[in-house]
C-alpha cells in the first residue's frame, strides 16, 4: 500500500495474506457497526425503567430495519462489483464515475428510507404480533432511528466504495471513533436524562452521522480511481443500471431473508417478551459471528471481480478456496468461544434469570452451526464477482426463506416450542449450501470457457 493511497494490488503476489488484511478489519467494521445496537441491548437492559420490555424493543427490532433497508444496501454490492470490474480492468474514468453514481444512490436511497420507515414502521411492528407492552417502545425506537437513514446509506456505500481498492482499514477507524460516541451517548442519555430506548436510538442516529461524515472524507481525500469530487455527484445511467442489475437480486435476496426473519420473529412474539428479549440477546452473539462470514463474502466479491475482469481466472479460484476455508474456521472459531463461556457473555445484557435461560436456548440451537452459513454466503458472493447475481438469489430464496416460512406455518404450530422454531436456522443453511456451491461451480466453469473461448 502506497502511502498517497490505501489502494492494495489484487491482481498480483500471494492471496492468504491480502485476503486476511482485506477481511480481518472488514469483520472488525461489522462487529463494531453491530455494537451500537449491542450497546443499545446492554444500556436499557440493565439502566431501563422496564428493562425487559426495553430490551425488547430495542432488540427485536433487528428484522424490521433489515427488512427496510435490504435492498439499498444490496445496491452497495452492485456499485463493489462494478467499480472493481473497472480497477481490475484498468479503466480509471469509468471507475470515477461509478463512484460518483454510488454516492448518488446513497443520498437518494437514505432520503427515501426516512419516509418509508415512518410509514411502515407501525403497521408492520403491529402485524409481527409484537407484545403490547413493548409496541410504544418498539416504534418510538424506530421512528428515531430510521432519522439516521441518509447517513447509514452513505457509509455502506462509502465503505462498499473504500473496499474496491482493498481498502478496509479506514472504514474501522470511522467505526471506532463512531462507536465510542455512541456508547458514550447511550450511558449519558439513558442514565442521566433517562430517555431509555429514546436515548439510545438517538446515540445511534448521532454515531452513524459521524461516520460516514469521516468515510465521505476519506473519499474526497482520496487519489487513487475512488476519488470523490462532491461537485461531480450525478448518475451516470450505463452504471446504474450494471449497479442495479447486481445489486437488485442482492437486496432482493437480502430482503426476503428478512421477510422470513420477520415472520419468524412474529412467531416468536407468540411466546411473550421474555422469550423476546432472550432473543434479542442471542442474537447479538450470532450477528458477531457471522461478520466473520460477511467479511470473507466481500472479499470474495471484490477480489473475485478485479481477476475475473483481468482475465485471471486461477486466482478466482485460489480465492474462493481461501475465502470459504478461511471463514468456515474462523467463524466456528468465534461461535463456539460465545457458546462455551455463555453465562459470562450473556451477563453483559441481562441479569433476568428467564431471559438467560432462553438466551441459553437459542445460542445452543443456532450458533453452534452458524459457520455453515459461509457455504451460501461466500459462494453467493463468488458467483457475484463473476457477474452472476440472480442465481445465488434465486437459490437462497428458495433454500432458505421459503423453507423457513414453510417451517414456522406448518412445523411449528404442530410443535410450539421455542427450540423448535430455532432448529429451522441450521436446516436451512445445509438445503442451501449445498444448492449455492453447486450452483458456483457450474457457473465458474461456464464463465471461464466461455472467456477463455472468446479470447
Amino acid at each position: 500500500m502506497t502511502a498517497e493511497s490505501k489502494r492494495m494490488d489484487m491482481l498480483s503476489g500471494g492471496l492468504l495474506g491480502k485476503i486476511l488484511l482485506f477481511a480481518l478489519p472488514l469483520a472488525a467494521s461489522s462487529m463494531l457497526q453491530q455494537l451500537f445496537n449491542s450497546v443499545d441491548v446492554a444500556v436499557v437492559g440493565h439502566f431501563a425503567a422496564d428493562p425487559a420490555a426495553a430490551t425488547a424493543a430495542v432488540g427485536s427490532n433487528g428484522a424490521v430495519i433489515n427488512l427496510i433497508i435490504n435492498l439499498f444496501v444490496g445496491l452497495s454490492v452492485g456499485a463493489n462489483v462494478v467499480i472493481s470490474g473497472y480497477i481490475g480492468s484498468g479503466n480509471r474514468e469509468k471507475a470515477e464515475a461509478a463512484v460518483h453514481t454510488s454516492v448518488s444512490i446513497a443520498l437518494i436511497s437514505g432520503l427515501l428510507l426516512i419516509f418509508l420507515g415512518f410509514i411502515i414502521t407501525k403497521p408492520l411492528l403491529e402485524v409481527m404480533n409484537t407484545p403490547e407492552a413493548v409496541l410504544p417502545l418498539a416504534v418510538q425506537y424506530l421512528r428515531i432511528y430510521f432519522l439516521g437513514m441518509p447517513f447509514i446509506m452513505l457509509y455502506n456505500f462509502g465503505a462498499s466504495i473504500l473496499r474496491c481498492i482493498g481498502d478496509t482499514k479506514r472504514p474501522l477507524i470511522c467505526l471506532v471513533i463512531s462507536g465510542v460516541l455512541n456508547a458514550g451517548l447511550n450511558l449519558f442519555l439513558v442514565i442521566v436524562f433517562h430517555l431509555d430506548v429514546a436515548g439510545v436510538a438517538i446515540a445511534t442516529v448521532v454515531s452513524n452521522a459521524v461516520s460516514s461524515i469521516l468515510v465521505i472524507s476519506f473519499l474526497v481525500r482520496e487519489r487513487s480511481e475512488v476519488h470523490l469530487d462532491l461537485r461531480k455527484l450525478r448518475i451516470c445511467k450505463p452504471d446504474l443500471i450494471r449497479i442495479m442489475r447486481i445489486g437488485i437480486p442482492a437486496g432482493l435476496q437480502n430482503m426476503v431473508f428478512s421477510v422470513s426473519n420477520v415472520i419468524i420473529q412474529s412467531v416468536l412474539n407468540g411466546f411473550g417478551t421474555v422469550a423476546v428479549a432472550g432473543s434479542a440477546v442471542a442474537l447479538n452473539f450470532e450477528n458477531f459471528s457471522y461478520f466473520i462470514i460477511a467479511a470473507f463474502n466481500q472479499a470474495a466479491v471484490t477480489f473475485t471481480s478485479q481477476n475475473y475482469a483481468a482475465g485471471k481466472y486461477d486466482r478466482c479460484r485460489s480465492v474462493f478456496r481461501l475465502c470459504m476455508t478461511l471463514s468456515m474456521i474462523l467463524t466456528a472459531c468465534m461461535s463456539w468461544t460465545f457458546i462455551l463461556a455463555r453465562p459470562f457473555f450473556i451477563s453483559f445484557f441481562t441479569s433476568d434469570p428467564a431471559v438467560m435461560r432462553y438466551a441459553e436456548l437459542r445460542m445452543l440451537c443456532v450458533l453452534s452451526l452458524n459457520f455453515l452459513t459461509s457455504t451460501y454466503d461466500v459462494g453467493g458472493a463468488a458467483m457475484r464477482g463473476l457477474g452472476y447475481s440472480a442465481t445465488p438469489a434465486v437459490l437462497t430464496i428458495f433454500g432458505t426463506c421459503l423453507l423457513r416460512l414453510v417451517w414456522a406455518y406448518t412445523i411449528c404450530r404442530i410443535f410450539p416450542r421455542f427450540e423448535i422454531l430455532m432448529i429451522v436456522y441450521p436446516i436451512s443453511w445445509i438445503v442451501t449450501g449445498s444448492a449455492v456451491l453447486a450452483a458456483y461451480f457450474i457457473m465458474r466453469r461456464k464463465a471461464f470457457s466461455l472467456n477463455t473461448s472468446s479470447h
